[in-house]
């Protein structure tokens, strides 16, 4: 598996946005992100993207070109019209706003409608917590339907992921999850191998829980929320809040967006310890908590515990040091796209 460094990664992906037509302030947001992905883990929403991006600008899904729209500001809240400008720069823009108001405001919270993919919400949060700041991020799709309310059968939600990170004294807590059990990426995927999931994760048409994505991918079906059929309240609770925060505040949302366009919508927040009773105060808590989480004995047959973004300040170290891993099935999709794009495969690739 070749390793590449970060920034060689950073640049070629960068490159090929900018040969399909996104400005280069985009390209360079978009790029720094997909990349951040790959190095905490997230492979399915790091640079293997780019080729969905590519054909995005080209049939006009995704505008590479062009600004947002200030819809409402109010200095500790705003919201933005995104006009399907690409998530990373969006989102990058819009913490980057709320940080500069927080030390005002204390708290700084935004919507952005019309937005479109957003890669992984915790590829977001290191640049806030290494400020000693708090962020929270949550998004959902509100033209498409993956999963079914508790209880139901008809898909009507999305994974809805939700993203919290915190400073502490050490790594900082990264929180990133689906509402659903599984995300629609991963049911794809699966599908597509003729794999199945390790349980019942989905439902088919009928309602009966079931382990093939299949069923919800090409028959109908859905995902279930997180928790499953047993305890997948939880999991609907959590994806009816994301759904209507996103959408509600941002003013746009499942009761005006047309079913099966893409079009994502997000609230984004900032939170400043310094507001509160300090950052010191702040980590004195979260470091001691997660150490406690940490140190805690290992349930027979479990590894040491870790606390959420542990993982992924271990592979972003290891990336950094002795660069990206690039998988074989990865290699060949950054080949394909470099050769539509026109731009040169790395050293480290050719």
């Amino acid at each position: 598996m070749p390793l590449i460094h970060h920034q060689e990664l950073q640049n070629f992906a960068e490159a090929m946005l900018l040969a399909a037509g996104m400005e280069e302030d985009k390209a360079e947001a978009t790029a720094a992100v997909l990349v951040e992905g790959d190095m905490i883990g997230h492979d399915t929403h790091g640079v293997s993207l780019i080729s969905w991006y590519m054909d995005a600008l080209a049939d006009g899904s995704m505008n590479g070109r062009g600004a947002y729209e200030v819809v409402s500001d109010r200095g500790a809240s705003f919201v933005w019209d995104g006009h399907m400008l690409p998530g990373a720069w969006l989102f990058t823009k819009a913490l980057d706003q709320a940080m500069d108001r927080v030390a005002t405001h204390g708290v700084v919270t935004a919507a952005i409608r019309n937005c479109h993919h957003t890669c992984a919400l915790s590829a977001y949060l290191r640049r806030v917590t290494e400020r000693g700041l708090i962020a929270q991020i949550s998004c959902s799709n509100a033209g498409a339907a993956r999963v079914a309310p508790f209880g139901g059968r008809k898909a009507v939600l999305t994974p809805n992921p939700l993203a919290v990170g915190m400073p502490t004294r050490s790594d900082p807590i990264l929180v990133d999850v689906s509402t659903s059990i599984a995300t629609t990426t991963m049911a794809q995927q699966l599908a597509k191998r003729g794999e199945r999931f390790p349980g019942d994760w989905a439902l088919t048409a009928e309602g009966v829980p079931t382990d093939d994505p299949a069923a919800m991918t090409e028959r109908g079906g859905s995902l279930m929320p997180l928790g499953g059929a047993e305890k997948g309240h939880k999991g609907f609770g959590l994806a009816l809040m994301v759904d209507v925060l996103g959408q509600g505040l941002s003013g746009k949302g499942r009761a005006t967006t047309p079913a099966g366009t893409f079009s994502q919508s997000a609230m984004i927040q900032v939170i400043d310890p310094e507001a509160f009773c300090g950052v010191d105060a702040f980590t004195e808590q979260s470091e001691w908590t997660a150490q406690a989480c940490r140190s805690n004995p290992p349930a027979e047959g479990q590894g040491p515990v870790r606390v959420p973004g542990d993982s992924a300040a271990r592979k972003r170290r290891s990336a950094l040091e002795a660069g990206v891993p690039i998988s074989d099935e990865l290699h060949a999709k950054l080949r394909r796209a470099a050769a539509r794009s026109g731009v040169s495969l790395p050293a480290a690739l050719a």
